[in-house]
């Protein structure tokens, strides 16, 4: 793991908390080497060094960024539903609390490498034809605006070697905790959570509905793998869709159903057509970039619901 101080922001986070566990364990758990900022860390590990505040209130880049981190890996944001319901929200968080963060580490004596998490949601949701590295991205939500805008501003400020940075497009990442306020993604966890419980629940979209989905188990690995690349091996592109399991909800549910010797017919359909739209027609998808770089997905979809019920179950 890369020595030196190691920054998270959206620590507190669903993908947050299992990646500081991570980070501790690599770091031999030696106290204040890993820092954490997030408005909740109550769950944070204490030998963590901990900044429980907003990313964007005065001061706290101040300290979040003292002593200079060698990585940082950039994670918190606004969510989606959230991003189209409050638009300033999101500019204020995904956007203008993002490039605070890229100025002041590009004034720095050194470049820090600059893991971002970005999101597929920069590539849009309504495409003519199966996705791949040379499928322009056309965002179709405020949230996929902004993290679109980060990227390029990300790549700029790598050009010109102030950073070393390098943009993560996640896919989906299952299973969020139970009703998770602002995703409007989240009903492919909520599926997960109603089979173990053995309890019904209506999904917003209809059994042949898709997505492309990863384990947080394979997306903090991801997140570390990147950590790791050499910048030889990034040149220009600076933002790479990570692949990810094209899944449809009916065998996704079959899948979990089968796992956890539940009935898969919990779940009934109440399709609302713009969600399933943006978050449910999702068509096959080729990685080469990334595949090429090493990051990889959960291999098939047992493995990916077997990782997302021990996760569940821990």
């Amino acid at each position: 793991m890369n020595a030196g101080p190691i920054l998270v922001t959206g620590a507190g986070g669903f993908i947050g908390r299992t990646l500081t566990q991570r980070l501790l364990g690599a770091q031999g758990g030696a106290p204040g080497q890993v820092t954490l900022v997030d408005i909740d860390l109550s769950h944070a590990p204490p030998e963590a060094r901990r900044i429980e505040a907003d990313l964007a209130s005065p001061g706290i880049l101040d300290q979040a960024l003292d002593p200079l981190p060698r990585l940082v890996i950039h994670l918190a944001s606004a969510p989606s539903a959230a991003s189209e319901a409050r638009p300033e929200l999101s500019r204020a968080v995904n956007l203008d609390a993002t490039l605070a963060l890229f100025d002041r580490l590009a004034k720095a004596e050194r470049p820090s490498r600059l893991v971002y998490a970005s999101s597929i949601a920069a590539l849009g949701s309504r495409f003519r034809s199966a996705v791949d590295d040379d499928t322009p991205p056309r965002p179709s939500l405020t949230y996929g605006a902004h993290k679109l805008m980060a990227e390029t501003a990300l790549a700029d400020w790598s050009r010109r070697g102030r950073l070393d940075g390098i943009a993560l497009r996640l896919p989906g990442i299952v299973a969020r905790p139970a009703q998770a306020g602002g995703f409007g993604s989240g009903f492919w966890s909520d599926v997960f959570h109603a089979l173990v419980r053995g309890e019904p629940y209506a999904a917003p979209v209809g059994p042949e509905a898709m997505a492309w989905l990863m384990s947080v188990g394979a997306c903090v690995e991801n997140l570390l793998h990147a950590a790791e690349l050499q910048p030889s091996s990034l040149g220009p592109i600076r933002a790479f869709t990570l692949p990810a399991l094209h899944v449809r909800m009916a065998d996704l549910l079959a899948e979990i159903a089968l796992q956890t010797s539940r009935r898969a017919d919990l779940v009934s359909f109440a399709p609302q057509p713009e969600l399933e739209t943006q978050f449910g027609r999702y068509p096959p998808l080729a990685t080469p970039g990334a595949d090429a770089l090493g990051f990889r997905h959960d291999q098939s979809l047992g493995e990916l619901v077997n990782q997302v019920l021990e996760d569940l179950d821990g």
